[in-house]
């Protein structure tokens, strides 16, 4: 069995990146009529059945072995080359957001309060794309192609529930030859960067996502007697302000950690005092230590001033995704990959992780591999300027699908050159 390149084995070929470019750019049309299906039809969570059918239409006829997952809407489609080898993993998220579109495009969403507003329509269309591509070069490739499909990235860990259910547990060849899976790979659509820049880093590229749920249980009353009461509601308020307070004071600034109060509601009417107020948040953090120190610390700080004002608080804590960690060797090859199809100029070697989690971090705790970003932003906005991912506004130059399906396809053929 032939091993997978590394990032050290610098490119002596370098994948017929013309010959790709020019093939993908005559399945562009076709990608962004797939795209623009999914957009039309978004849906949320792990129970994607109008999407999954779609991508099945999308996969009909080419020579993959579909494994559709029973606990998800998850769908493995295998694609075996003409020479024994390894298993590359390429990952696409299919499921949306529950939020309005106002972007005003033809193709707007047709479901009420539910929008692909982080761009997993363009990655779901870019890996079916890219699937027919490979399927039209399996002599080239030595080894597998694993694309997973997958629902639930948008914090219901649908990743983690397809490898649970066996994802990366594939039967040997025809001939008994083993083929595990042995890197993975995943492409996110931005339109924080322009057009066709692909971005990337070693080691963390995205941070641990938890979600933090404090309440603070006083006696409620009338509100024209406070003192005849514990009022939970300014009790609640100094509890966000020291938790801001124990982030630059206990926290390394070096290995980073956000605490974001997103939610506080109590009370049901203006006269009269509750008895509880509830607080909801998130936790971003780059390493297990400051992970459990900014636990640790919210539990201290709410049960300490509650206590102070002779009331009580209940803090959790809830582990989300994990951090989200690159490969070197993966990262760099996926990076000097795309700089040697598209130039040096069209790849961006990013500094510094950010903030936002995904999902996929579940597959590189098993797997060495690398996520990389895409850029969207069409030459005439200002990325800077731009609707974020998760806005309700956010537009997505389909041109960058070009590269995307360029990248997908490179990445398999250049890992199982025979």
């Amino acid at each position: 069995m032939s091993a997978p390149k590394t990032d050290r084995e610098v490119r002596s070929r370098t994948v017929s990146s013309g010959d790709v470019i020019e093939e993908t750019d005559g399945l562009l049309d076709a990608a962004i009529e797939l795209r623009r299906t999914l957009h039309r039809w978004p849906e949320i969570g792990n129970d994607l059945p109008v999407t999954r059918e779609t991508v099945l239409g999308a996969l009909d006829g080419l020579p993959v072995d579909i494994t559709l997952h029973d606990t998800t809407s998850g769908i493995a489609a295998l694609l075996t080359g003409s020479k024994p080898g390894p298993t590359i993993l390429l990952r696409g998220d299919m499921d949306a957001l529950p939020m309005p579109e106002h972007t005003g495009l033809d193709f707007a969403s047709g479901v009420d309060g539910c929008m692909h507003a982080c761009g997993h329509d363009t990655h779901t269309a870019m890996l079916a794309t890219a699937a027919r591509l490979l399927s039209g070069r399996r002599d080239e490739l030595a080894g597998r192609v694993l694309f997973m499909f997958q629902p639930g990235e948008e914090g219901h860990h649908g990743a983690r529930f397809m490898l649970d259910e066996g994802l990366l547990n594939l039967p040997p060849l025809a001939d008994g030859t083993p083929s595990p899976v042995s890197e993975a790979y995943a492409l996110h659509i931005t339109s924080m960067l322009p057009t066709g820049l692909v971005a990337t880093r070693t080691g963390p590229l995205l941070a641990a996502s938890d979600v933090l749920r404090i309440t603070v249980t006083g006696a409620g009353g009338h509100a024209s007697a406070p003192h005849q009461t514990r009022d939970p509601v300014p009790v609640a308020c100094e509890i966000v302000g020291a938790l801001q307070t124990m982030i630059t004071r206990r926290i390394d600034v070096f290995d980073p950690a956000v605490v974001t109060v997103a939610k506080i509601w109590a009370g049901t009417t203006n006269n009269v005092i509750p008895d509880t107020a509830h607080i909801e948040g998130t936790i971003r953090t780059f390493s297990d230590t400051t992970r459990r120190q900014v636990h640790d610390g919210i539990r201290r700080v709410a049960e300490g001033i509650a206590a102070a004002h002779d009331m009580t608080a209940e803090a959790e804590a809830i582990d989300g995704f994990p951090v989200t960690v690159n490969d070197g060797d993966a990262a760099g090859f996926a990076l000097d990959l795309a700089g040697a199809m598209f130039g040096p100029d069209r790849t961006l070697r990013m500094p510094n992780p950010i903030m936002g989690a995904e999902d996929f971090s579940y597959v590189l705790n098993r797997l060495p591999g690398a996520m990389l970003f895409l850029g969207a932003t069409p030459a005439d906005r200002d990325p800077r300027a731009a609707p974020p991912n998760h806005s309700s506004h956010v537009y997505f130059d389909e041109s960058a699908m070009a590269t995307g399906i360029a990248t997908y396809a490179a990445l398999a053929l250049e890992k199982l050159a025979g």
